[in-house]
């Protein structure tokens, strides 16, 4: 797409500089730690681009070439921050043995160099990206994963944000990033809204008979349970975390052990009865002068 393409040019370039430029880019990384270092090894001097240019080339090569960190503030309570991680937790239950996507919360997406220097954007609150590796990573950047953009988002809403949410960052998610699906959710009205990307253009996503909201490319529904928003099977179901799962399973263990013990119960009150009614059936025997068979 045409942002890739005029980024992988903008690498070309830079990279292009860096190489006709002696000392190559650890050069630039240390006159972008000293500015006034003026010479190499030897005093000869450096011919290269002016301090301010130099500094920027510096900084823009170094996030071409290396991992950069998320710069993300915290998340607008412990709300939103609670339903990002349960978001997160689910996620990971339900795609416990696949090998083939990255989910994060509250994370950098860079897809463009202007964001090194201008903070205009800040990343999703969640996202899926899939058939990719899940690799630990300390940030989303698109010129480093082959140009690969996030497959689902979810956004939680709050007052200084919403308006955000709803406007510019929909365009860009739409325009820029093509993400397939988008959904907003608002944790203080528990309104949920999901859109599909058809065209090049979002349309709302019609609720299934359950009135949740399917997502094709997870696989999975989103609804609201309680005050949070969950994941569901396709058959309903509820998708759990992993420490919700261990605990139904930990309920229903508990609960075989009740049955299997109220079955014994039952079979020894049977057998108690059984063995008080001989018993009695013996002693009447006896006392009409009949002696109990064996």
């Amino acid at each position: 797409m045409r942002e890739m393409r005029e980024m992988r040019e903008s690498a070309r370039k830079l990279l292009g500089l860096l190489d006709r430029t002696e000392g190559g880019l650890s050069f630039l990384g240390t006159m972008a730690l000293d500015p006034d270092l003026r010479h190499r090894p030897g005093g000869a001097p450096h011919e290269s681009p002016a301090p301010t240019a130099r500094r920027e080339i510096a900084h823009l090569a170094l996030a071409l070439r290396e991992e950069l960190y998320s710069d993300e503030p915290e998340m607008e309570s412990e709300k939103h921050l609670r339903q990002m991680i349960l978001l997160m937790a689910a996620i990971a239950w339900a795609y416990r043995d696949r090998k083939d996507y990255y989910a994060a919360g509250n994370m950098t997406v860079y897809y463009k160099l202007e964001q090194l220097k201008k903070r205009s954007l800040r990343g999703p609150d969640f996202f899926v990206v899939l058939g990719v590796n899940p690799r630990t990573r300390k940030s989303w950047t698109v010129w480093q994963e082959g140009g690969r953009y996030p497959d689902v988002i979810v956004e939680l809403l709050s007052d200084s944000t919403k308006s955000v949410d709803r406007g510019r960052k929909k365009v860009i998610y739409q325009n820029v990033f093509r993400t397939p699906e988008y959904f907003i959710f608002d944790p203080e009205t528990l309104k949920l809204e999901g859109f599909i990307l058809r065209a090049g253009v979002y349309i709302p996503i019609k609720p299934d008979a359950s009135g949740r909201l399917p997502s094709k490319k997870l696989g999975l529904s989103l609804g609201v349970k309680g005050s949070d928003l969950r994941f569901f099977t396709p058959d309903g179901a509820l998708v759990p975390t992993e420490a919700e799962a261990q605990k139904q399973r930990a309920d229903s263990e508990a609960q075989r052990a009740d049955a299997e013990k109220q079955r014994a119960d039952t079979e020894k009150q049977r057998a108690d009865r059984a063995e008080a009614e001989r018993k009695l059936l013996e002693e009447k025997l006896r006392s009409l002068g009949i002696a109990p068979s064996s």
